[in-house]
């Protein structure tokens, strides 16, 4: 069982038998009272998020979540098509269960599945990864007064800020968890 102290961001917990993430945390402490954590959850089976307030000795049962390496193959509509690595077992997911990481998912990458009770539940992809740009408006000369951006185009078809000096081509270093140019990659 974890104590509040323990339930900080990325760790995963169970409540009444649905996997849970904390995505954001913050521990406060009142005169009298004990200390309590506010936490931010996402289930990690329907999407959704909630608040929830640990206070004092609450404890908090741990989700046991485990990681596969898998292929990501094709997307077919709204299906995703992976297979694992060790078994060669294929998979579906649907763009709602994936979220925002099918604006990451290019053909034969590799990707962690998460398992909770031995079934696959979702996709993590690296929080930083590389790609190349496919379309932008060229860069204005003189124009770099303040914090200028344009929008650019990488090659899985998201569309990013990024500064005035990219240009088709070039490679840039994308955050997958905010979606935001991180820097140009070497």
């Amino acid at each position: 069982m974890l104590s509040i102290s323990e339930i900080k961001t990325g760790v995963h917990i169970e409540i009444d038998g649905q996997p849970y993430t904390v995505t954001w945390n913050q521990f406060g402490k009142t005169a009298r009272q004990g200390g309590h954590m506010k936490t931010k959850l996402k289930n990690l089976l329907t999407g959704s998020t909630m608040e929830r307030t640990f206070s004092g000795s609450e404890k908090a049962e741990p989700a046991e979540i485990t990681y596969k390496r898998a292929q990501f193959l094709y997307a077919t509509g709204d299906d995703y098509e992976f297979m694992d690595n060790e078994t060669y077992e294929q998979m579906a997911f649907t763009a709602e269960q994936l979220g925002d990481t099918i604006n990451y998912l290019s053909d034969g990458m590799e990707a962690d599945v998460q398992y909770f009770n031995g079934n696959p539940i979702n996709v993590s992809v690296q929080p930083k990864m590389t790609f190349e740009i496919i379309e932008t408006d060229p860069g204005v000369k003189g124009n770099t007064a303040g914090n200028v951006t344009k929008d650019a185009t990488i090659s899985t078809g998201l569309v990013l800020k990024v500064p005035p000096f990219i240009e088709v081509g070039d490679k840039v270093v994308v955050n997958t968890l905010s979606g935001e140019y991180v820097e140009r990659a070497k």
